[in-house]
């Protein structure tokens, strides 16, 4: 694939990137960068898209100064209405190609997102997976500092992505996507054996777990197995009470 830059007038490219650290340091500085994440990807689902995207956004917005740092990874199509509906709230895209502004159709190119309010971005995801090269080219272009979580299916996964160096890892067994017991109940080794396999390639990488969380049991859990936060869906999207859910989930990091 001819690969091109996020913006050829180097004027245009300062601009967006001083546009993007200063709405970093707005939404970022308050939850603290240390802090345990609980990362929410909306997917496609009908209770995390568009209006629905935009109240849970507010409903997680209203936690930003709690104990965790809440990150929202929300659909292309929602990203600009999130930002500007819950501006306190942290904003990842669920996706983004490694392409340049140009003849390509349907592809997710990084500029626009980042025009739009992108303020980090998963890769990789069990559900859109793509090439090492995809991943590595990606970060290339991305500006610097520029969160991109790489999801993994398995150590070994993991260790090929931490080769690369994207901010944070996120491993996800792939059965245990969307069900009702959590990888730290199920596969709690998977999680520290990746804290200890990704840290030994690239100790700057901050390691996250996913699959089946679903509460503030599993977040300590997988603080103690050494993760740095979870990654989760349907236990907040589908949630009859998102306000109770998204509390216990960080009752325990208190």
């Amino acid at each position: 694939m001819e690969r091109l830059w996020l913006v050829d007038n180097g004027h245009e490219r300062n601009e967006l990137l001083a546009n993007l650290r200063r709405t970093q340091m707005c939404s970022m500085s308050a939850k603290g960068m240390n802090k345990p994440l609980v990362v929410v990807n909306f997917k496609t689902y009908a209770s995390a898209s568009g209006a629905t995207a935009e109240r849970l956004a507010l409903a997680m917005e209203a936690h930003c100064n709690g104990p965790a740092r809440m990150v929202a990874v929300v659909s292309a199509f929602d990203l600009e209405a999130v930002r500007r509906v819950a501006p306190s709230l942290e904003v990842w895209t669920q996706h983004l190609d490694p392409v340049g502004q140009g003849g390509f159709t349907g592809w997710l190119e990084p500029h626009t997102a980042l025009h739009r309010g992108a303020q980090g971005t998963i890769i990789n995801h069990a559900e859109h997976k793509v090439s090492m090269e995809h991943v590595a080219n990606l970060k290339e272009q991305l500006p610097d500092g520029f969160p991109m979580c790489g999801c993994a299916a398995d150590v070994d996964e993991a260790q090929h992505l931490a080769e690369i160096g994207p901010t944070f890892i996120a491993v996800e067994p792939p059965e245990l996507i969307g069900g009702d017991i959590s990888v730290t109940t199920a596969d709690p080794s998977i999680v520290s054996d990746t804290v200890a396999a990704v840290k030994a390639v690239n100790p700057n990488v901050r390691v996250l777990c996913g699959a089946g969380v679903k509460n503030g049991a599993d977040v300590a859990k997988a603080v103690e197995l050494g993760a740095e936060g979870v990654l989760l869906a349907s236990g907040v999207t589908k949630a009859s009470d998102v306000e109770a859910v998204l509390a216990d989930l960080t009752s325990s990091l208190a």
